[in-house]
């Protein structure tokens, strides 16, 4: 080394690890707890820690992408260890909404809404409470069976909204969430009866983990969309126990005797809608959310 003039090098090499600031002030905090020429016995570790943290600031491939060096004390001497930064668990979050986080005939922004963008009055506060509670339950024991919500009201209020938030955070935690768009199901299904993807759409509803139907009874629905679409998605759910929640402008009585039991040809079925009340009735229990028109 001193034949090439290397000690020189090397010994400004080492000035300049030990004259980052975040060493120094490593230093300075864990005086106490470093050993004597701890500093010189961990030269190799504070210049990786100086170099990697180089590398980050420039956009370069790092030791390890996605994780930041930490400088750390280990038996009164200095190690660097990795933490995940902001952006890869950002990156992580995202991933992990796109897998289980499914929707149907909603838009993109609904995946991004969470209960902290809602500003609830006191009886709303009660819903998302109730919601928690759900979350907190299933996560806690999946195969308990609680009922879920047919959470129904005025136009506006924030069904959609609350029950997106609900997936947001099952989806945040691993639980696998569809929020389904009913009436676009609908039409997405009758688009489909000439392929091969029918029976695989209906199969994903039925046997999601957590199942949101959203705005069921906005439009006239057919005999075949209620009794071999519906029917069939809710009595899977209901003989496997699978929660299954709703949002609805009807009660549970204004959707049998209005929407349910009149097909789109205006005929009356009554005993039909009675039979899959039943089950909505089974995996649901009514919830009313009242309050402004967040729309307008």
């Amino acid at each position: 080394m001193q034949n090439h003039h290397l000690t020189e090098q090397y010994q400004k090499l080492l000035q300049s690890v030990y004259d980052d600031p975040d060493v120094q002030e490593f230093v300075q905090e864990h005086q106490e707890d470093l050993a004597p020429q701890a500093v010189q016995k961990s030269a190799s570790k504070l210049y990786e820690f100086v170099n990697e943290k180089k590398k980050m600031a420039a956009g370069q491939t790092t030791f390890a992408p996605g994780y930041a060096p930490q400088l750390v004390v280990n038996d009164h001497l200095i190690e660097v260890a990795y933490q995940p930064t902001k952006d890869f668990l950002r990156r992580q979050r995202d991933q992990r909404m796109k897998n289980n986080f499914v929707t149907v005939g909603m838009t993109p922004e609904i995946k991004r809404v969470n209960f902290e963008d809602y500003e609830p009055t006191p009886d709303q506060e009660e819903v998302i409470i109730d919601l928690i509670n759900f979350i907190e339950n299933y996560e806690n024991d999946p195969q308990e069976r609680q009922k879920s919500v047919y959470l129904y009201g005025p136009f506006g209020v924030g069904k959609t909204f609350v029950m997106a938030a609900m997936a947001h955070r099952l989806s945040d935690h691993g639980v696998k969430t569809m929020l389904v768009h009913f009436p676009s199901f609908a039409v997405e299904l009758k688009n489909a009866i000439g392929d091969n993807t029918f029976k695989s759409k209906v199969d994903q509803v039925k046997k999601m983990p957590v199942l949101i139907i959203d705005d069921i009874g906005a439009d006239s629905m057919s005999a075949w969309i209620r009794d071999d679409v519906l029917g069939v998605i809710l009595e899977y759910r209901m003989q496997n126990q699978l929660p299954t929640f709703f949002t609805s402008n009807f009660s549970m009585d204004e959707l049998a005797k209005e929407h349910l039991a009149v097909t789109a040809r205006n005929e009356a079925e009554p005993l039909k809608a009675q039979r899959l009340m039943e089950r909505i009735k089974f995996l649901a229990r009514p919830v009313y959310l009242n309050g402004n028109n967040l729309r307008n």
